[in-house]
């Protein structure tokens, strides 16, 4: 076979992660115990507070783990986009719902981050209940349970090298395993 090296597609090597990252959030102890809405929102919100986490481990590692974090981004705005769409969405409203998103994922993403990076718990809370739980609940009232999910997740990115993560199957497992814990 001569000439058609240009048909054999580029390796997607962030698969793994996205599906990790995508399976985390729609963990059904979320939903079902922790208080989140099964809805778009809900999922939306989920999915940031996730993706916030793996990026934020990506931050801390050293090429090319800069350009995976970029290659998530796009595939999380790909994926919203899809999701819209799929949702019934025209194509005239994507655009401007997709604006608003991109605000409201970095918007997260930088709230989470300040809290996290400074440890400062009540402020993780008050971003908790203002964005996940949508100003539902008091930052009081933000399920223990969430943030010893996040500090469990925080853990086991922290634990993982580049190739770990690109490897996937680690986020959903560290889920599980914080749960499994705290229904014994």
């Amino acid at each position: 076979m001569f000439g058609l090296s240009f048909l054999r597609k580029k390796p997607d090597v962030i698969a793994p992660l996205f599906a990790d990252i995508v399976a985390a959030a729609r963990h059904p102890v979320a939903y079902r115990d922790l208080g989140v809405t099964d809805d778009f929102e809900g999922r939306f919100e989920r999915l940031a507070l996730v993706m916030v986490l793996v990026l934020r481990r990506l931050n801390a590692l050293n090429a090319p783990a800069d350009s995976v974090g970029q290659e998530l981004v796009d595939r999380l705005f790909a994926h919203l986009d899809d999701g819209l769409r799929r949702s019934g969405v025209g194509d005239l409203s994507v655009g401007k719902k997709m604006k608003k998103l991109a605000q409201a994922f970095y918007g997260r993403a930088k709230a989470y981050t300040e809290a996290l990076d400074g440890a400062d718990e009540p402020a993780l809370r008050d971003a908790l209940a203002r964005n996940l739980f949508g100003s539902s609940v008091q930052a009081d009232d933000v399920p223990s349970g969430l943030l010893a999910e996040i500090r469990d997740l925080t853990a086991a990115l922290e634990a993982s090298d580049l190739a770990a993560l690109l490897a996937g199957a680690r986020l959903e497992t560290a889920i599980s395993r914080v749960h499994e814990g705290s229904a014994a």
